[in-house]
């Protein structure tokens, strides 16, 4: 809301496009290795081992980071010529490349965190850089009257901030030495994730390009925005993502792993299930609800494309499940895996894309998103099992998810044939409810018992 208010579309779309291919390098950039650091340090016995499994990924990446960012600024021209940036835009590129690096270097050591459970150091940090990076945004664009280069500037800011913070920890942690034998395997687990992170990227991103190239930036305009409520969903699903690689590489070894495993799926289901619909009835009204002088969430004109909701909230709940799906192949080391998973969501998307939006307009661009992270989700699945299986809650998963698609269905009927007022929302609300416990997809008593083990991790 603030940037559509303060940018015209030229330079937001400018901003957002620069953004984008930093999407990309931020992969580059990091090659998994943040992923492979967690692997190895919950294996590691002594302090010594975990300082050698701290220090290998940290250098090596503080390396190949610095050299990325010389080779970007030393091919500046090229690079500003070749995405088509405008001339007076070309310092930009100042930005991007300290902005990749600082925020390449914070990634083991905020691995580091989660891996020994700082949640409220990892969280504070996290939220001090967001506060600082809204509050420099805010204090530029409206008090010194700068342009888009405000966004770069209080990124920069924000990403030095956490760095600095990070200091007494790498401090503590940090043996000027790089393990060969350490940064070998580390290597091989890791470069997997770089192309599955490359596919991943196109998974999220590719619907734009294709839908701008079938329709027009209008109609781009609309579903960017709407596609961006999804954020509701996307932060929980990234919270969870954010616990579960250190938590299942700390209970791996535990006796009743997998059965821990099973049911935090069946936890995860059911809390993303209330989420989504209560999200789902009620995001239109949220997001005209007026305030600030008639000001709303998002803007009038938007309004028609909140269709879309639903699906994308749904998309990011089989994300979730994608996620916890990994832990056998994060487990059993078998990362090599992931491209060809990602890239065959990546494939789906295109595809479906290609098929759906001439026909359903931005609504196919959804459908395309929610199908490629099903795909993506069934697939991981199928290839974790093999190499580590577990007993999932079946029974509970497959109404939950019955369920979900279901009431998805009624949802899209009702918005179409009738007047989808508060009164019938409400009495959606409560009969989804009712249903997740008639349904015996959950009870009290296994919601006391799960966060009381849970809680004992």
């Amino acid at each position: 809301p603030f940037y559509t208010n303060v940018f015209n579309p030229t330079e937001y779309g400018l901003f957002g496009y620069i953004y984008a291919y930093m999407a990309f390098m931020n992969i580059v950039y990091i090659y998994g290795m943040d992923a492979a650091f967690m692997k190895y340090f919950s294996l590691a016995e002594n302090h010594k081992e975990k300082q050698d499994t701290f220090s290998t990924p940290f250098i090596f990446v503080f390396i190949t980071s610095t050299l990325l960012s010389i080779l970007i600024l030393a091919l500046q021209n090229p690079i500003n010529s070749a995405l088509g940036i405008p001339l007076n835009y070309s310092q930009l590129i100042y930005f991007v490349s300290s902005i990749l690096f600082l925020d390449a270097i914070a990634m083991v050591p905020f691995a580091h965190l989660r891996m020994r459970n700082k949640a409220v150091k990892f969280a504070s940090i996290k939220v001090i850089n967001i506060i600082i990076n809204l509050a420099l945004n805010i204090i530029l664009v409206l008090y010194f009257d700068m342009g888009i280069e405000a966004i770069f500037i209080s990124n920069l800011v924000a990403s030095a901030f956490s760095i600095i913070v990070l200091i007494p920890d790498i401090y503590r942690e940090l043996k000027i030495k790089i393990d060969r034998v350490n940064l070998i395997r580390m290597l091989k687990f890791a470069l997997p994730y770089l192309p599955a992170s490359f596919a991943a990227t196109v998974v999220q991103v590719i619907d734009r390009p294709i839908l701008e190239y079938l329709t027009n930036v209008k109609v781009l305009g609309i579903y960017q925005a709407n596609y961006k409520l999804g954020i509701f969903m996307m932060l929980f699903v990234s919270m969870f993502q954010s616990a579960w690689h250190p938590f299942l590489l700390t209970n791996a070894k535990e006796k009743n792993a997998k059965e821990l495993f099973a049911r935090v799926l069946t936890i995860f289901l059911v809390a993303s299930s209330l989420i989504w619909i209560v999200l789902s009835l009620f995001i239109d009204d949220i997001a005209r609800f007026q305030f600030l002088n008639g000001k709303s969430l998002i803007g009038e004109k938007y309004w028609d494309g909140l269709i879309i909701v639903p699906i994308i909230l749904l998309g990011y709940i089989f994300h979730g499940m994608y996620v916890n799906f990994t832990a056998g192949i994060y487990i059993e080391e078998k990362t090599k895996y992931l491209p060809a998973i990602t890239g065959v969501g990546a494939l789906i998307n295109v595809v479906v894309n290609f098929t759906m939006i001439p026909s359903l307009g931005i609504l196919g661009a959804a459908i395309a998103t929610l199908a490629s992270y099903i795909v993506m989700a069934l697939g991981i699945f199928i290839t974790a099992q093999k190499f580590y299986r577990i007993d999932y809650e079946y029974f509970k998963v497959t109404r939950i998810l019955i369920l979900l698609l279901v009431s998805c269905g009624l949802y899209y009927y009702l918005y179409f044939n009738f007047d989808f007022n508060l009164l019938i929302k409400f009495i959606f609300l409560i009969g989804f409810s009712v249903l997740m416990f008639t349904l015996r997809v959950v009870n009290f008593s296994d919601v006391k018992s799960t966060f009381k083990l849970l809680f004992k991790r």
